[in-house]
Parts: structure tokens; C-alpha cells; sequence
């Protein structure tokens, strides 16, 4: 098939783009606008393969947009183009409003057109797969999962703004027949993730011997989803998925922030040892609380096992070890990001 994703120099969209291509069974055309978080080193091992093209590009273009489907003629549109990091969208939120909400707003408008005009039997086959967040949901007690039948109760800027993309992509279905697929999932890591997320800051943090920022006492519960689970999940979610579903995506592995934090502290120790012996959980410093802050996200994604076979093949502390890993070995990829687009300061104060 021909798959169109929009976000792929991004984290999740560049491990869905490295899987696909690697695989060779489709043809990839990626469209990114390259802001701060879009990385092109993370797609160096396929930038070459046959079958794969980047445009850069912004998903608020229509006249581009219209240009691409006409050329490249899409069987599915995989969208991963957004603005992701709540404490940006404390900082400026009108630029999530404009990607995630108005952005996807033109993506599927393009994609109606485009599968208006397709002849049979590809426009049966025609998928639009939006990929949103856990976040939109709010938050969780100690008790309970997020369902795909959980109300939405969105509390930061970027979740409202995924809220109303995914509503969005909702009403398309219902209101113009497009065959439609959302996947609501929860925490991403792994390799290539941007260094303004808690894994990766903290692991680069700790080697330069600078304090761990924890939120408020560090209580908050996530549920951590290997990056290339996610992929293979979204994958089989466009191959197979039923139109007009939504698809939660969990890793199965709720963990509280400040556990998180010590067992980067515990590899680093085995892995990268500090000069004086010491461990880096000597480091960790507690900040004050991110406004509005949720609690605890979990996911029952029980209906994309029992209905596609998917599950996670990722332990948490296996994933947690590739991931600290990797950081160690590719100094060469995040270094110039340290640099160029981001060195650690704190984001997310002006709520």
C-alpha cells in the first residue's frame, strides 16, 4: 500500500516510518514540518531504501496537501503530526491549537477529497488512522483504566487540543462516511525520543551531573509503552482495524515518576558509574508541581489484543534498559539536539 504519515521525523512517527520501511512491503511518503521536535538523524537508517520519500512540509497547507494526494495517491493516511509536550502548551498553547485542531482539520478535508475520487475496491480499503493520547481522558485515582468508552475530561492545553482532533476525526466518519481509525495511547519511550521527555532527560541529566527534576514528590503514575510496541501496534491497527473504532495502546507497566527516575539512576550505576563512586540517585532534586498535573494514567488495551492479537513485547525493565543504553552508545544523535534545540531548562512555568 501507500501509506502517507504525517509527524514521521517525530518520535513515534520516525519508529512507525523505520518499521515499515525496513519491512519493504509498503511504499512511505513522510511529511513533516521539521519544528524543534523533528529530527531527520532519527530516519538516517532508511533515508536511502528504496520505497521511502520525505517532504517537509506543514499539515495547515492545503494547497500542499492536495499536491501530495494527487501524487502520491495514499491507501492510508497514518497521522502523527503534532505539538505533544504539555509543559509547551502551558507555555504557548495557540500553537497546538493550530496543528493539532486546525491542522487535522485540513488533513482531513484533503483526505475526504482524496478518497472521494478513488474507484473501487480501493476506497472500501481506504484508511485515515489519527494517533492521539491517553491524556485526553484526564485523569485517573489510584483505582481504574482508561477504556476506549472513558469520557473525555481533558486538563492541559495539549490534551484539549488532541481532544478536539480526535472529535474531529469522529464526526468525518459519522457525518461523511470516511473510514476512519483513532489509537489513544499511553506513554511513549525508547530510542530517538527528544530530550525535553522524563527518560531522556533525566538519563542525560545524570551523565552531565546536573540535579533530576522531579515533579512535586513524584507520586505521578504513567504507563510506559516501548516505542516500537507502539509501532507494530499501529500498524496492525491500519492493516486491520475495523473504520469508525478507536484502538487504546498501553504498555501494561504503570510506574510512579519517582520510580522511574531511580531505576534510570540504578542502570546508569551499572552501566556508566559517576567518577566518585557515588550513586546518581544522590542527584535527584523535587521542583515544584507542573500546573494542573494528573495524577495517574493507565490503559486497558485489552480490545486491540482480543481483537487484532497485539500485546506489548516489552517488559518495562527491558525497555527501560535499551532505552538508557542507547543514550549511552548514540551521544552523536542527541548531542547536536542538546545544542541546537533544546538543553534541558525547565518548560512549562508560566501556568
Amino acid at each position: 500500500m501507500n501509506v502517507l504519515v504525517t509527524g514521521g521525523a517525530g518520535f513515534i512517527g520516525s519508529a512507525l516510518v523505520r518499521r515499515l520501511v525496513g519491512e519493504g512491503r509498503h511504499r512511505v511518503l513522510n511529511l513533516d514540518k521539521l519544528t524543534y521536535a523533528g529530527t531527520q538523524t532519527s530516519l538516517a537508517p532508511i533515508a536511502q531504501k528504496p520505497g521511502y520519500e520525505f517532504v517537509q512540509g506543514d499539515i495547515c497547507d492545503a494547497a500542499l496537501l492536495k499536491e501530495l494526494f494527487a501524487r502520491f495517491d495514499p491507501d492510508v493516511v497514518v497521522h502523527l503530526a503534532a505539538e505533544s509536550h504539555v509543559d509547551r502548551s502551558i507555555d504557548g498553547p495557540g500553537e497546538f491549537i493550530q496543528t493539532n485542531v486546525v491542522g487535522t482539520f485540513t488533513l482531513l478535508q484533503a483526505a475526504l477529497a482524496h478518497w472521494r475520487a478513488m474507484a473501487e475496491p480501493r476506497r472500501a480499503d481506504f484508511r485515515f488512522h489519527h494517533v492521539s493520547t491517553d491524556e485526553v481522558y484526564g485523569t485517573l485515582g489510584e483505582d481504574g483504566l482508561f477504556t476506549e468508552e472513558t469520557p473525555y475530561d481533558p486538563r492541559s492545553p495539549y490534551s484539549a487540543s488532541k481532544a478536539g482532533s480526535d472529535h474531529l476525526v469522529s464526526a468525518w466518519h459519522h457525518t461523511y462516511g470516511l473510514p476512519t481509525l483513532i489509537t489513544n495511547c499511553s506513554n511513549n519511550y525508547g530510542p530517538y525520543h527528544f530530550p525535553e521527555k522524563l527518560i531522556p532527560l533525566v538519563t542525560l541529566k545524570a551523565l552531565s551531573g546536573e540535579k533530576l527534576p522531579v515533579y512535586g514528590r513524584g507520586k505521578n503514575v504513567r504507563d510506559w509503552l516501548f516505542v516500537e510496541d507502539h509501532a507494530r501496534a499501529l500498524q496492525a491497527v491500519f492493516e486491520r482495524g475495523v473504520p469508525g473504532e478507536t484502538y487504546n495502546v498501553g504498555g501494561n507497566a504503570e510506574r510512579q515518576n519517582i520510580e522511574v527516575v531511580r531505576r534510570i539512576c540504578a542502570i546508569l550505576d551499572r552501566l556508566r558509574p559517576r567518577p566518585d563512586g557515588k550513586p546518581y540517585a544522590e542527584q535527584i532534586s523535587f521542583v515544584t508541581d507542573r500546573p494542573g498535573h494528573d495524577l495517574r494514567y493507565a490503559i486497558d488495551a485489552s480490545k486491540l489484543k482480543r481483537e487484532l492479537g497485539w500485546e506489548p513485547q516489552e517488559t518495562f525493565e527491558t525497555g527501560l534498559e535499551k532505552t538508557v543504553s542507547w543514550y549511552l552508545e548514540n551521544e552523536a544523535w542527541w548531542r547536536p539536539i542538546q545544542e541546537r534545540a533544546y538543553g534541558g531548562q525547565r518548560l512549562g512555568l508560566k501556568g
